[in-house]
């Protein structure tokens, strides 16, 4: 299972466009297979910064999602608001025991 985070700084007056065009695409993507969770997280401070969280399946069903004809109608409207590139980690559970 992948937990995928990504940062998006946004320039403060395209915030309003940014969380419309999320808020379309959310079940498209929980749609997709392979993804289980989506969710958009907002800084307290400053707030012009925001976090996607999701869970995906496997690396592979996330590769498919970020191939999909619906990433790349939503990806280039989404990356023209950033103030700065996105970062983004792809992330697993570590279950190694503790000391």
């Amino acid at each position: 299972m992948i937990k995928r985070i990504v940062k998006i700084e946004l320039k403060s007056d395209n915030i309003e466009a940014f969380q419309t065009i999320f808020q379309e695409s959310k079940s498209k993507i929980l749609a997709r297979e392979g993804c289980f969770h989506v969710e958009l997280l907002r800084c307290n401070e400053p707030d012009h910064i925001f976090f996607t969280f999701s869970i995906w399946e496997s690396q592979d069903a996330l590769d498919a999602y970020r191939k999909s004809e619906l990433f790349g109608g939503v990806w280039p409207k989404t990356k023209a608001l950033f103030a700065k590139p996105a970062e983004a980690w792809s992330t697993h559970l570590d279950d190694t025991p503790w000391e």
